[in-house]
């Protein structure tokens, strides 16, 4: 009987529970895999707390990302065999499909080949952070090498997989983060520049860089009063993709700057990508293309056991992290 993490109420990290169930088997148009590895993501502390776009049912099953190897193929299943080594894109009920356990059952469609220069535990740190960043940057923000791209939160996941997309495609990134503390570990992860907003005044370095011009596009997770100096950075005509919630205050709407430069603030999603597929081809390709080149390389932050995920959902609240989290199972 594998190993599954279960949770039973919203809550802090403790809720999640560890607990030996039955193998069940795939159905139509779904494959079970043997999970090797799990990637941790904020969407999944957030569906933990019952602050996510999805409600769980309970018992709830949780997580969007995992590498293994097939074990079982439902019927009406095409593409994809027992044996192939794959991870999951998030495109699915995280609480129907959730993956952090020793085996696990998803769509077939949300499947992928991972290239075998990446081992187990970076095959677990692709789709979301690279899908989410490739999906604003390049699908939405049609970045070109001209570009400079202001990355908040940019010791993230996420955010460091803004900065390799940006300097794949030869554009400038300027990376914002809290204290000086992550500035060298930044700039060796590939950021052009690097502001700390305790020390900086954000708008005024922004306008130094850019000699006044300001940031043609502008990722962001945070929200909240860090929007109006956002919206101050960005140049004219910019967009702002606002892809998170991680701001706990209110989020005024920079109506001023809005209006008189003609900005564009975009709610954005992975899922406007994964749910549509052309959208999702092309981005699997764009990001098949920059790992299997190298410009795109997952950035570990730390890994766990599956023993203790809890400690890794903790550390994620934390802060602490710089790049990806995962679980070893």
């Amino acid at each position: 009987m594998p190993k599954i993490v279960r949770f039973y109420e919203t809550g802090e990290a403790d809720v999640l529970k560890i607990e030996n169930l039955p193998l069940t088997e795939p159905g139509k148009g779904e494959v079970r895999l043997k999970v090797e590895a799990l990637g941790i993501n904020r969407a999944e502390v957030m569906f933990r707390q019952g602050q996510y776009l999805e409600t769980p049912t309970f018992p709830s099953r949780i997580g969007y990302e995992a590498s293994g190897t097939v074990d079982a193929v439902g019927p009406d299943t095409s593409g994809i065999r027992v044996g192939d080594r794959v991870s999951t894109i998030p495109s699915f009920s995280v609480g129907q499909y959730g993956v952090y356990g020793e085996s696990a059952i998803v769509p077939a469609f949300a499947v992928a080949h991972y290239p075998d220069n990446l081992s187990s535990i970076e095959g677990a740190a692709i789709w979301m952070q690279y899908m989410t960043a490739y999906g604003a940057l390049i699908e939405y923000g049609k970045l070109h090498e001209h570009d400079t791209v202001l990355i908040t939160a940019a010791s993230s996941s996420v955010g460091l997989a803004a900065i390799q997309i940006v300097k794949a495609r030869g554009a400038t990134a300027i990376a914002v983060t809290r204290g000086s503390d992550k500035k060298a570990f930044l700039l060796e992860a590939g950021a052009d520049h690097v502001i700390a907003t305790e020390e900086e005044d954000l708008v005024t370095q922004v306008n130094t860089l850019t000699s006044d011009k300001g940031c043609r596009l502008v990722f962001d997770p945070i929200a909240g009063p860090i929007l109006e100096k956002l919206a101050e950075a960005t140049a004219q005509e910019g967009i702002i993709f606002e892809y998170g919630a991680l701001s706990s205050d209110q989020t005024p709407f920079p109506l001023l700057s809005a209006l008189s430069k003609g900005l564009t603030i975009r709610g954005y999603t992975l899922f406007e990508i994964v749910s549509n597929p052309e959208r999702l081809e092309r981005g699997k390709q764009h990001i098949y293309q920059g790992l299997e080149s190298g410009k795109l390389k997952p950035i570990i932050a730390r890994t766990f056991p599956l023993s203790e995920i809890v400690e890794a959902h903790k550390y994620m609240e934390s802060n602490q992290q710089k790049g990806k989290i995962v679980v070893t199972v």
